[in-house]
């Protein structure tokens, strides 16, 4: 079977795409991606024209559209795939800028580290994790697991390592110029996705 006759189950396409199978069960309950087809037990199947419209609206959702406007938008994206890819390109040029500087601000967290004694691996944690949150959008599927997971790494401290974590991170912020706190705010602000 070629590449556009492939079908993918929901599981599949999860796995392919990193977009989780709620999600798709979500873009599906609001009629953004309908599957094509469903097996004799009822499972979605997806098609090349679904990974592709699924392209779309990721696109779009990266561009900060919520989901109703991504609805209003969807098929003028979809017919026009060069256009779209015209914008993430540049999209994409810009986060590259936008990451140049968050290196130069990562640099200035990490020399605060360094003058730490002996940083501990729950402040990379973090770190890692701030990283991530000012360098790309998340989904609200992704804010609720980056949540659960720190949840359960913090439910795993002793009440003594939780108190030293806070003490370090409030030593690393306050190593920070109040330019660069409200820069970190700022990026931070962007990339979090705009309420449905």
């Amino acid at each position: 079977m070629g590449e556009a006759q492939r079908e993918w189950r929901v599981g599949e396409l999860a796995r392919a795409t990193r977009v989780t199978v709620r999600a798709l069960h979500h873009y599906d309950r609001l009629g953004l991606l309908v599957p094509s087809a469903r097996t004799p037990g009822g499972h979605r199947c997806y098609t090349g024209d679904d990974v592709r419209r699924l392209h779309v609206i990721r696109a779009l959702r990266g561009f900060g559209l919520s989901l109703s406007e991504i609805r209003d938008t969807l098929g003028a994206a979809v017919g026009d795939p060069v256009g779209l890819l015209r914008r993430q390109l540049a999209e994409t040029e810009e986060r590259i800028r936008r990451g140049m500087s968050l290196r130069g601000r990562l640099l200035g967290v990490l020399g605060a580290l360094e003058a730490m004694d002996e940083p501990s691996t729950s402040e990379f944690v973090q770190l890692i994790e701030e990283m991530n949150t000012m360098s790309q959008p998340l989904s609200p599927e992704q804010i609720a697991e980056m949540q659960r997971r720190r949840q359960e790494f913090a439910a795993s401290l002793s009440p003594a390592e939780l108190t030293e974590m806070s003490r370090r991170r409030t030593e690393a912020m306050a190593a920070l110029t109040p330019e660069q706190r409200e820069a970190m705010r700022a990026e931070r602000a962007r990339w979090m996705p705009a309420p449905e």
